[in-house]
């Protein structure tokens, strides 16, 4: 028996799930990833017998390669993938020849702070295995051949159910489902039942032909990402790949002539081309593994969910762009990355409904910038190296996805009338930051060391611990109070995950995720100070920082600390609170003074209050 029929011998015709996704792509897996974490009932419906083999999405941006490295799944990508650090512009023009005309990081520092400076290059399926064998070790497998069809409400309209096509025996099936993610690409059926979430935009004449293959050149810049502008031929984006490959992108067609004949859409026709722009240098193809044609299009739906709030769209449902920036997966992935805790508080009766609204309200914002991104990116394409230099710049931030930022909204509170200097604001992601670990004096990444558990982290930060005992005792006993906000949803998320644990694997042991649900299965509480060491004990603090003992770090591993970095320069009778959502990005943050530990505490209740039961 295949792994396929012994899945569906699972799924009887009454089945029933929390969540069904529809898509095992990058989009689908991420979703289902965290959920199956999180230990939320889920079933991934695709319609191919297997992952992607070759070609497709292949760029790892910065914030997605940390994604990765906060879900401990890196590893394997960073083995086998290759980095690119920097980008080269090459011209040609009617009286000169083929040169470079300029070099750049792709990343600089100071306009981007990524701790992962670069693009990581692997292929699609090399993304899906890791996801799928981190579902798996937590027993669940995709249900393979199995094609969605249509969706229907439950005669009481409490749940959908869900018709799917069992391809291997030409058989449908139904399941019943609280809430369904299409995360089925361009042309989603999922989408088709959000009432008016139909794709906007525009389609242009733009037609790119992709090839991955090893490639025999003597071409200097073969092992850096290159943008080429030929007066003859049109524009080449060169990408290294995993396996000694290399990508390219091959201008078939622009937006201001007629789209390319589809016959043309060919290796050949793509490679000749090739050839021809890259003259005088040499360049033939000793393999190629895939090729594929796109057309370039700018298209968002008008809606991420319907009114109800059970039929949702993640990734290439809801949005659709060219590939040469390498946007497609990343920003798909954080579509599933963003919906996946809000979902999962939800289904667990920790917060109110209303919080799904806000994925739609935010994940299209970022949709809506990256269209504006893209076609402004592929312009510059056309117009040549200078403009496409500073396109790089004036964008680079976002690109990286750093700089993917949400705009005021329940999840994302202005500062308050105690507002920071620092970097940090409500909407963008933790930035990357070094300290030391209290209790085994490891330096680590603040913004990577607390694992991703579904957890909100509240972070307090003061320069002296011994200054502001006062302070974090009337904060923390505010909070730990069981008739407190945070108090009452601890308690209910302590139930909840009683009935229905985490989904768990080998390789949490290596993590040890009861060190961060000490205190509360949904808040990890972190002190972070500029004190020495020798000058306190844990016992010193408040007893939930004793018991969260994991999350104390001391602010002196970095020329920069974490402190000054995130908030400004703190006096010394001075504390900073940062409420961080469970997918990293900042909710709410404020400055106090020593006697306001109560005034705090209210503070950090009431942006919890607005969504949380």
């Amino acid at each position: 028996m295949s792994d396929h029929d012994s899945f569906m011998a699972h799924l009887p015709p009454d089945a029933s799930t929390t969540v069904l996704v529809v898509g095992a792509g990058p989009s689908g897996l991420m979703l289902a990833c965290n959920l199956v974490r999180y230990g939320i009932p889920v079933v991934i419906l695709d319609d191919r017998p297997d992952k992607t083999s070759t070609g497709k999405a292949d760029g790892m941006q910065p914030k997605t390669i940390e994604t990765f490295k906060q879900l401990r799944l890196a590893d394997p990508l960073l083995c086998n993938g290759v980095r690119v650090y920097d980008i080269s512009f090459w011209e040609s023009t009617e009286n000169t020849p083929l040169h470079r005309k300029g070099r750049q990081i792709h990343y600089p520092d100071h306009l981007v702070g990524a701790a992962d400076p670069y693009i990581l290059l692997a292929h699609q399926g090399m993304i899906e295995q890791v996801l799928i064998e981190d579902i798996e070790a937590r027993g669940v497998r995709v249900t393979r051949n199995s094609r969605f069809v249509s969706c229907s409400r439950s005669p009481e309209g409490n749940q959908l159910i869900v018709t799917y096509e069992d391809l291997s025996t030409r058989t449908e099936k139904t399941i019943s489902a609280e809430y369904l993610v299409g995360c089925d690409g361009a042309r989603s059926k999922v989408r088709d039942f959000i009432p008016d979430a139909k794709l906007e935009g525009e389609m242009t004449n733009a037609s790119w032909g992709v090839l991955d293959g090893v490639i025999d050149t003597d071409f200097p810049d073969l092992w850096s990402k290159v943008a080429v502008r030929s007066h003859s031929v049109g524009s080449i984006l060169w990408i290294p790949r995993e396996r000694n490959m290399t990508r390219l992108y091959v201008e078939l067609s622009s937006t201001e002539v007629e789209r390319v004949d589809k016959t043309k859409a060919t290796p050949e026709y793509a490679m000749a081309l090739a050839r021809k722009a890259m003259a005088p240098f040499r360049l033939e193809w000793k393999s190629i593994e895939w090729f594929g044609n796109y057309v370039v299009g700018q298209r968002v739906a008008s809606h991420f969910n319907d009114k109800e709030m059970q039929i949702f769209i993640a990734g290439d449902a809801g949005h659709c762009h060219s590939a040469l920036a390498a946007q497609g997966a990343n920003t798909s992935m954080h579509d599933s990355f963003n919906l996946a805790w809000k979902l999962n508080l939800v289904c667990r009766g920790l917060a109110k409904k209303s919080l799904l609204a806000t994925y739609e309200e935010e994940r299209r914002k970022i949709a809506m910038d990256l269209i504006r991104f893209d076609a402004e990116h592929c312009n510059a394409f056309e117009q040549g190296e200078a403009a496409l230099a500073k396109n790089f710049d004036d964008n680079i931030r976002f690109i990286s996805g750093v700089g993917a930022e949400y705009s005021k909204g329940l999840l994302t509170k202005l500062q308050s009338d105690k507002p920071s200097v620092g970097a940090l604001r409500p909407g963008a992601l933790l930035v990357p930051a070094k300290v030391t670990r209290y209790i085994d004096a490891n330096p680590v990444d603040i913004q990577l060391d607390i694992p991703m558990l579904g957890q909100f982290r509240i972070y307090v930060l003061v320069p002296d611990i011994l200054s502001m005992k006062n302070f974090l005792d009337a904060f923390f006993d505010r909070l730990k109070d069981p008739k407190s906000v945070l108090g009452r949803v601890s308690a209910l998320a302590q139930q909840s995950f009683n009935e229905k644990p985490r989904g768990k694997a080998a390789s949490d042991e290596y993590v040890q995720p009861q060190r961060y649900t000490t205190v509360s299965h949904l808040f990890t509480l972190s002190l972070v100070t500029k004190s020495w060491k020798s000058d306190f004990e844990l016992s010193d603090l408040p007893d939930v920082m004793q018991q969260s003992r994991w999350t104390m770090y001391l602010d002196d591993a970095d020329e920069k600390p974490c402190t000054d970095n995130w908030v400004g320069k703190l006096d010394s009778d001075q504390a900073a609170i940062i409420n961080v959502r469970p997918d990293g990005y900042v909710g709410s943050l404020s400055l106090w003074r020593e006697k306001e530990g109560d005034r705090a505490a209210d503070w950090v209740e009431e942006y919890y209050c607005s969504f949380l039961i």
